[in-house]
Formats: structure tokens, C-alpha cells, sequence
């Protein structure tokens, strides 16, 4: 009974599974990085990602299709980097691709989030798994311009060495955030072009989509004086 149950809060708010996975994916991939399976776990878990994302994309505005369309390559380009040996050859294409389709995903979602003037659960929701896809989609185009260009990014520790996804993840998140709190550092002018369009989304989204759905929570919970009528915020 609790199986059926959890089953039918996940199709009810899908936008909450594929958040718990990302951030689960982001503590996992350090510990696989490393290990001998790590690039071939890395890939299974890239697709699990990408077939969450594509259930998500079903509930918005955003076109099936489209995400389809870009998920399949993925696929086989993560198989074939799994099987045959042939991720040097191919990252630049795959991370390519995962940017576009985590780019065309996240505004899927906010066209999701704007379309109406209330803020559902699902909602609230959807925008940590937006804010998640932005930063993987950039991590991912990070990693294509770092494999275009080696050299493009430095750290406190092995500065010389290429980064991983982790550390690009952890320069996302740090830009995307406005903490500014990475080691992890754009060396060319290329990347940090790159980096200062990933602030100005990263502010434009907390202000634009994020203050929004926070404005509708509280349009509820203004002041009344005693005795008016209260009616209770709508959830879906």
C-alpha cells in the first residue's frame, strides 16, 4: 500500500524525483569518478537523468518530441563511450548535447511555472529542479569547451590537470548561485565569457521566476483584520 501510495505522489509531482536525483547524482559521482567502472556508472546515471528529465518535460508547455529528439543521440553517444572505448572522440558531441537538451528542459520548466498566477507543489518544486538543469547544462558546456580548448580551467589543486565533471559542477553551481565561492577558475576569455552569461541567468532567474512563485505563496498570508474572511492557499 505504501508502494502504490509513493507511486502516485511521484506521477503527481515528477519535478520532485527528478530534483532528488540530480543532487543524489552530484554526492555520488565523486566516489565513481575514480574507480576503474566510474566512466560506464557515470553514463547509466546520464541516462536514468535524461529519462526523468523527458517524463518531466511531458507535464510542461515543452514539446515531447524535441526532448526525445535530443535524448536519443545522448544515448547512443554514452553507449558507444561506454562499450567502445570512445570518449575522447566523443565528449565534445555528447556534452554538446546534454547542454542543449538540460537548456531546453529548464525552459520547458519555467514556461511551466508562468503559465498560470499560482503557486502549485509541484511548482515550488520545479523550480530546484530548474535551477539544477541550468547548472548541469552549463557544467556540460564547460566540459565541451574544456575538451575543445585543454587548459581553459584551473584550480587550487593540480592546476594543470583537466577538471572533472564534479569540479565543473561545483564552478556551475558557484556561478549560477552568485556565492562565488569556487576554486575552480575560467582561464580564457572564451570561458569566461561563458561564466558571465551563466551569473546574469542565475540572477535573472532568482528574480524573475523564483521571487514570483515566492510572491504567490505569501499572497495568501497578508494581514487581515480580525474576523475577515481567510481563504486558504489552493494546492493542486
Amino acid at each position: 500500500m505504501r508502494t502504490l501510495r509513493l507511486l502516485i505522489h511521484t506521477r503527481r509531482h515528477p519535478s520532485a524525483i527528478l530534483l532528488l536525483v540530480q543532487l543524489l547524482g552530484m554526492l555520488f559521482y565523486p566516489f565513481i569518478e575514480g574507480a576503474p567502472a566510474g566512466h560506464a556508472a557515470f553514463n547509466a546515471f546520464g541516462m536514468l537523468v535524461l529519462a526523468l528529465t523527458i517524463r518531466m518535460v511531458r507535464r510542461t508547455p515543452g514539446e515531447t518530441w524535441v526532448s526525445v529528439a535530443l535524448g536519443l543521440p545522448i544515448v547512443v553517444l554514452l553507449a558507444l563511450q561506454t562499450f567502445l572505448d570512445l570518449r575522447d572522440s566523443l565528449l565534445v558531441w555528447s556534452s554538446g548535447l546534454e547542454a542543449l537538451f538540460y537548456f531546453y528542459a529548464a525552459g520547458s520548466l519555467i514556461a511551466y511555472m508562468m503559465a498560470d498566477r499560482r503557486a502549485t507543489t509541484d511548482e515550488l518544486f520545479a523550480a530546484g529542479a530548474t535551477f539544477t538543469l541550468l547548472a548541469w547544462a552549463f557544467t556540460h558546456l564547460y566540459l565541451m569547451v574544456q575538451e575543445l580548448h585543454p587548459g581553459t580551467f584551473a584550480a587550487a589543486v593540480n592546476a594543470s590537470a583537466p577538471r572533472s565533471w564534479s569540479e565543473l559542477n561545483y564552478l556551475s553551481f558557484a556561478l549560477l548561485s552568485s556565492t562565488g565561492i569556487g576554486d575552480v577558475i575560467p582561464l580564457t576569455v572564451h570561458a569566461r565569457a561563458l561564466c558571465s552569461i551563466e551569473m546574469l541567468v542565475g540572477v535573472m532567474y532568482l528574480a524573475a521566476v523564483v521571487a514570483r512563485l515566492i510572491g504567490f505563496t505569501t499572497q495568501g498570508k497578508i494581514y487581515r483584520r480580525p474576523g475577515a474572511p481567510h481563504e486558504p492557499w489552493e494546492d493542486d
